[in-house]
């Protein structure tokens, strides 16, 4: 896959664009004021295959702290570039820019104040001023870093844009393309190069549109500076894979990236190995065509406006297993059931299924199920597609496209030849790898197409098992921001700012309320994005100091400073007051 090329910055002796590989990063989430235990993070990082780490840097003794760190590295043999977390406190940038090979700021906060989320009127004048406040306060580092060979990573999170930013140009895309923007020009102005971008979102929809709007106004102006890639506040398991594989994968199709993280809920190198799947699998792509926007898709009866869910199946258990979803209304149950031969035996089932609204396509004749066929019928069918060919003059209801292997590449290829038809598409796309293979190919294939409205739906053929396949589907959507089935969590993944331990907090509030589908609960150890990210999210619990937590209502704080013993009681009796509680169903077993 050709990628698009970048200016080549160096971090440390670790090349980033030009001609040189995609980067792999990851964060340390101890005190950084700990040495030992900080540089034995980064070692192990560096061991599992970590090319550059970022460290948290609070105030000047985290910064004091990366020049032990660093000696520490060095004296055991470790060279891996380190990289110094900026918030609120630009004197602790210039400290730290001695010891560390790059900075990380954030444009959101590194002049302005935490946003407020109140409306303010900025006349041209007014934003003028604040424009030269912010090159009075960070241009003494762009020359200090210019100086050392430092380079710069100016990290736009969605979650802390400036009240000044948000004000102009709203909490969007264009807000956070032109919040870094505002830096790289007093970058420019000091003929200062060596920075990197990157458009962070806890949402990979928004994720994705800000770094396409970067690249495009980037080429527009003649700038070519390369892309840290990474979906923020992920959270944990296949869940945090999913979206930070949708977001990536999209992005690395496109030709762009240069840098990813992986960002867990988890140990910081268990971050590594997804990343190196990621950039594997990139690797092995075809260049894909252009992408084309498709209108708004007329759906047929049977498709689900979110994005359908074809399964499948092949036995009669797996039937069964979809009926009693179907009989129990369940939320996840297969909007279709997709099956090649059927038996005498299946016949009252299908019946069964079709009575309690799961529609049926099959390559053989059965009463009430919609024919699945190659070839132009004069009745209601579904064309079957496995490669691009001229499209028949009979209409289909919907195409069930299997391509034999690139499936986002021959996605866009067929949207692209469809023209003006805009037939429904259910991708139907197949995987013979391993089980974590599965997981980051499909988020990055399937996704891409899902979020670009390229396909209406989902069938996914692999060797797992179809309950296995279909709820990887339902995930793939959810994921995507298209059709909620489960409760949604944004988690952060922890650093030397997390005032409690994170994956044991989000495992225990995963528990008490993973029964609420369609409730999105935000999980975040500090402030430092927390209310921002929580913008997308119903509920917040958020680290406020040490031993206390603050619960919000999406960015509006309702309750402050709860000791930590009680936040997890009080998060559950915050929900029940705003009406989105349900008890959970209990089942004998």
């Amino acid at each position: 896959m050709e990628r698009w090329k970048t200016r080549e910055v160096f971090v440390g002796s670790v090349g980033i664009g030009g001609d040189h590989p995609i980067r792999i990063q990851s964060m340390t989430t101890s005190d950084t004021r700990d040495v030992r235990a900080t540089a034995d993070q980064i070692m192990r990082l560096a061991d599992a295959g970590c090319e550059i780490v970022r460290v948290t840097v609070q105030g000047k003794k985290e910064a004091e702290s990366c020049g032990k760190i660093k000696e520490d590295l060095l004296a055991r043999g470790y060279t891996i570039p380190l990289v110094a977390d900026i918030h609120f406190y630009p004197p602790a940038a210039l400290l730290a820019a001695q010891f560390v090979d790059k900075i990380r700021i954030n444009p959101g906060n590194f002049v302005d104040r935490r946003a407020s989320f109140q409306v303010i009127e900025y006349d041209d004048a007014a934003y003028a001023l604040e424009l030269e406040k912010i090159e009075e306060e960070f241009a003494p580092l762009v020359q200090l870093c210019k100086r050392l060979k430092r380079a710069m990573r100016i990290g736009t999170n969605h979650g802390s844009l400036s009240d000044r930013i948000m004000n102009r140009y709203g909490d969007s895309p264009k807000g956070m393309c032109e919040s870094a923007f505002e830096f790289a020009r007093v970058c420019r102005k000091y003929d200062y190069h060596d920075f990197v971008f990157s458009m962070k979102s806890s949402n990979p929809v928004v994720m994705i549109e800000a770094y396409r709007l970067l690249v495009e106004e980037m080429k527009k102006i003649g700038w070519n500076y390369p892309l840290h890639l990474g979906v923020t506040e992920a959270g944990e398991g296949e869940d945090g894979r999913m979206k930070s594989s949708m977001g990536i994968g999209t992005l690395l199709l496109d030709g762009l990236g240069d840098t990813i993280r992986v960002s867990l809920t988890e140990d910081p190198w268990s971050e590594v190995d997804p990343c190196r799947r990621l950039v594997r699998w990139a690797g092995l792509q075809k260049r894909v065509g252009p992408l084309v926007l498709r209108e708004k898709v007329e759906l047929k009866e049977g498709l689900h406006p979110q994005g359908t869910v074809v399964l499948q199946v092949q036995s009669l258990s797996d039937l069964q297993e979809v009926l009693k979803l179907a009989d129990a209304e369940a939320k996840d149950a297969p909007d279709w059931v997709w099956i090649e031969e059927v038996s005498e035996e299946a016949k009252p089932i299908l019946q069964a299924l079709m009575k309690a609204g799961v529609r049926v396509v099959s390559q053989t004749p059965c009463p009430g199920a919609l024919p699945l066929s190659s070839e132009p019928l004069e009745v209601p069918y579904v064309l079957w597609m496995k490669e691009l060919v001229s499209l028949p003059e009979t209409r289909p209801e919907w195409i069930l496209f299997q391509p034999k292997d690139f499936p986002a590449a021959r996605t866009r290829a067929l949207v692209s030849a469809l023209g003006e038809r805009e037939l429904p598409i259910v991708l139907a796309a197949s995987y013979s790898c391993s089980e974590e293979d599965l997981l980051i190919h499909a988020s990055a294939e399937i996704g891409s197409c899902l979020i670009d409205k390229l396909v209406q739906g989902v069938c996914l053929l692999s060797s797992a098992r179809a309950d296995e396949r279909r709820r990887l589907s339902f995930n793939l959507l959810q994921a995507a921001r298209m059709r909620t089935s489960k409760t949604e969590y944004i988690s952060c993944p922890g650093c030397g700012r997390t005032l409690f331990d994170l994956q044991e907090v989000s495992r225990r509030i995963r528990g008490k309320t993973a029964h609420l589908p369609g409730v999105k609960i935000a999980i975040m150890g500090c402030i430092v994005n927390g209310p921002g990210e929580m913008a997308d999210a119903d509920f917040g619990y958020v680290g406020s100091k040490t031993g206390k937590v603050d619960l919000y209502v999406g960015k509006e704080c309702q309750e402050k400073n709860i000791d930590f013993a009680d936040a997890d009681e009080r998060l559950i009796q915050l929900i029940k007051a705003h009406g989105k509680w349900k008890e959970p169903e209990y089942h004998e077993t």
